[in-house]
């Protein structure tokens, strides 16, 4: 088959969102209220600010801005992940990013798939936070031992998915049937299940150890946990949670509200309480679990390696003043106090090679090409001859991701792990090496500037 009979990848990604996301409207209704209201947000922010409406545009973002959707999903074993890259590579989305978020209490090791050119970006951003559980933090040997026999019996995909993750790998794509049987034999992995496999008595002693390991281990497979709109005014998307009675989280997280925003902000409704059956010999034992929850983000300028080591170490400011990290009820304050640090405008956010922009000639400078030459970008920027948009940050923070998986597996801050980043241990499990994301960034800022001078 030529492959021009093939189903493009960003296609196929695109209805494999759409249908994810039907499914999660239909598990957990409240998703779709957090849906229509950043849809109302984002509406009334592009009204009041035709700046901002004018530059999405430039940027192909207003067009991607609702459908954009990024998913969390846990698996447990080595299989599990590699199968999943392979999965998620029929989609066109690739493993971007390592993340240690046993530093912040969590036993797992992460990845974001995800696109990762501009094309690909502007047809579908849909990312997918992957997280592989780490037994061998879990202090138990007997539980640990008994974890891991209970992950290697589980089957997360179907027969039919496996099958046509395979012909996409041997005949180089899929035809327009096969990827939407495609999309709904993996849309099976990611689904609830209400039963259980492991016993009450197993599930509570999993929990004891950390209520993530129970959500791993316990399942037939690894239900995606949230499905995360994308808001231009997370503020005003807590505030309208909390007007209408959602159950939201108590503080942002990620950085402080600011006039340029960086990297990702988060907040979420708490993880819904679940009816869960629980396997005995005469039947079945009924309880609960609390896992999956409605979250929201903002997303703003990617920064570099500099901007980052600045980000990370205000953030290590804010977190240390308190005692209690960001449960406590000061850490907002402590936290603007400690990004006063940070510039918070453009000229100076790029001048200072903070952060990533998308460069572009103005209508003036296309008018006038001669006097564009071999001049900087920053010249022609003060000049008006070219325009320099943020980059969005595509990618997720590993102290943010941990403080949304705590607020809705138990409520408290969890420090009980010290760091055990293990790279390299990571990417033989998923069986290819993860993409850094700060090269993915600059090559788009290269190629706006090549684009520029051409």
């Amino acid at each position: 088959m030529s492959a021009d009979r093939f189903v493009s990848p960003d296609d196929i990604r695109s209805l494999f969102a759409q249908a994810m996301s039907t499914m999660y409207r239909t598990e957990v209704p409240l998703y779709g209220t957090l849906v229509d209201l950043v849809a109302e947000i984002n509406d009334a922010v592009l009204t009041a600010d035709p700046a901002l409406a004018a530059q999405l545009d430039r940027n192909a973002e207003r067009a991607r801005l609702a459908q954009e959707r990024h998913g969390a999903i846990r698996v447990g074993t080595a299989e599990e992940l590699a199968t999943l890259g392979r999965l998620f590579a029929v989609m066109g989305m690739h493993p971007v990013g390592y993340y240690d978020l046993s530093v912040a209490g969590v036993p797992v090791h992460s990845t974001a798939f995800r696109p990762r050119t501009a094309p690909a970006l502007a047809a579908n951003p849909f990312r997918v936070f992957t997280s592989l559980l780490r037994l061998e933090l879990i202090d138990d040997e007997v539980l640990r031992e008994e974890s891991a026999r209970i992950l290697a019996r589980r089957r997360i995909f179907t027969d039919e998915a496996l099958a046509l993750i395979a012909q996409a790998e041997r005949d180089g794509g899929l035809a327009e049937a096969d990827a939407r049987r495609f999309v709904l034999a993996t849309l099976e992995t990611f689904r609830w299940h209400s039963d259980a496999t492991v016993s009450l008595a197993t599930y509570h002693a999993l929990s004891a150890a950390h209520r993530l390991v129970a959500d791993v281990v316990s399942f037939r497979g690894p239900h995606i946990n949230h499905l995360t709109p994308r808001t231009l005014d997370i503020d005003a998307a807590q505030a309208a949670m909390l007007a209408r009675g959602i159950d939201a989280k108590a503080v942002v997280e990620g950085p402080p509200p600011r006039r340029c925003p960086i990297l990702l902000r988060q907040t979420s409704f708490k993880a819904l309480q679940e009816t869960v059956n629980f396997p005995t010999d005469g039947g079945g034992d009924a309880g609960t679990h609390t896992a999956r929850f409605g979250e929201i983000e903002q997303r703003g300028l990617a920064l570099t390696p500099k901007g980052r080591a600045l980000y990370d170490q205000l953030l290590g400011q804010a977190r240390d003043a308190g005692g209690d990290g960001s449960t406590s009820q000061d850490y907002p304050t402590r936290l603007a106090a400690a990004f006063v640090q940070f510039p918070d405008d453009h000229d100076t956010l790029r001048r200072e090679g903070l952060g990533y922009y998308r460069y572009a000639l103005t209508e003036a400078g296309r008018a006038t090409p001669a006097a564009v030459g071999e001049l900087p970008a920053e010249t022609l920027v003060a000049a008006g001859l070219a325009s320099a948009d943020p980059i969005v940050y595509e990618d997720f923070l590993p102290v943010s991701a941990a403080g949304i998986f705590q607020s809705n597996l138990g409520g408290e801050e969890q420090r009980a792990y010290a760091a055990h980043a293990n790279r390299d241990a990571f990417e033989q499990a998923l069986g290819m090496k993860v993409e850094d994301e700060f090269a993915i960034y600059e090559r788009l800022q290269q190629e706006s500037l090549d684009r520029l001078r051409r």
